[in-house]
């Protein structure tokens, strides 16, 4: 393997044994801890992909719990080489701390879990009202940015952690959780009658969550992109190949293949890609795992569609 191109964070992780991955401190359907300890979601099962890639092996993953406020913190500090917690992709983040944003994981936008009993039909009707939010997000810029030219504002209320925001809304004294879509959708399911809370339809910003890494070593910026990219990738050649397992091992088979021979290149073995498509499969089939009807949650796919499917999800050629 080249490890002068995968860089010294590569060689730390193997050294270790283990991925240090940053992860929300609780949001079905992206990274929550079961009562047995088992790490599930979208962006735990990005950290398992690069784990495999990385390390041979994608329960290698030491999970670093943090509150929004401290997510990219946590990075920068050298406390783990990845962050995959539902962290939005802004300017202000790459601008204001030492790291690179590798790949989008997922598309959403900020929006508002209501009381479906107080007929609350769109953000405009909160006016006034006060909403709970979670300290250390773009909740609030992104409130005051869609309220604001409207003439209208509404009353944040911030909370440390999910839990205590969802805690903050479910007692009452909050109209409205404001959250990423998707991940309202996980916050919801944990409420003890989640049919009568509704997740209104209208989205107030741009959230593209994204995978994160430090600045300082663009090889292992490199191999965290292109794992996302070949999840991405996989779908699409499998999609391609029709129905049928015997298709779908085919498609699977070349795009491993197409990925694997750059391997070398990037500080991994030509073996890296097979690894990361049987720890965890392609994009749809993490998805699908995690907030898919499968989950429970059923949260449509929309912008995370691949583009052949009207989502925004392009992967980047491997040839």
């Amino acid at each position: 393997m080249n490890a002068a191109r995968g860089g010294s964070t590569l060689a730390a992780v193997r050294a270790r044994g283990a991925l240090r991955a940053v992860v929300s401190r609780g949001v079905p359907g992206l990274s929550a801890c079961s009562a047995r300890g088992v790490w599930s979601g979208l962006d735990t099962d990005v950290a398992r992909a690069v784990a495999a890639a990385a390390l041979g092996d994608g329960e290698a993953v030491e999970w670093v719990p943090a509150d929004p406020a401290d997510r990219l913190r946590v990075l920068a500090a050298g406390g783990a080489e990845l962050t995959v917690a539902n962290t939005t992709w802004a300017m202000g983040r790459e601008a204001a701390w030492p790291v690179l944003f590798a790949a989008v994981t997922c598309y959403d936008g900020e929006g508002f879990l209501v009381r479906t009993a107080d007929g609350i039909t769109g953000p405009a009707a909160l006016a006034g009202r006060e909403v709970a939010v979670q300290a250390g997000t773009t909740s609030a810029a992104n409130l005051a940015a869609w309220y604001g030219p409207r003439g209208l504002a509404v009353r944040v209320r911030e909370y440390p952690t999910p839990a205590a925001a969802l805690a903050g809304y479910a007692g009452g004294g909050c109209a409205a959780l404001v959250l990423d879509r998707v991940a309202l959708a996980g916050q919801r399911a944990l409420l003890p009658v989640p049919g009568g809370h509704t997740v209104l339809p209208e989205t107030v910003s741009r959230e593209p969550m994204a995978a994160a890494v430090r600045e300082d070593d663009p090889g292992w910026l490199r191999l965290c992109r292109w794992v996302v990219n070949l999840l991405l990738a996989a779908e699409h050649e499998v999609a391609q190949a029709g129905p049928g397992d015997g298709n779908r091992a085919a498609a699977l088979e070349r795009v491993a293949g197409a990925a694997g021979r750059h391997g070398p290149a990037v500080g991994l073995d030509a073996r890296w890609a097979a690894r990361v498509l049987a720890a965890v499969g392609t994009y749809a089939d993490v998805y699908e795992r995690a907030l898919g009807p499968a989950s429970g949650l059923d949260v449509p796919r929309g912008l995370n569609e691949l583009w052949t499917g009207g989502g925004l999800h392009y992967p980047v050629p491997l040839h």
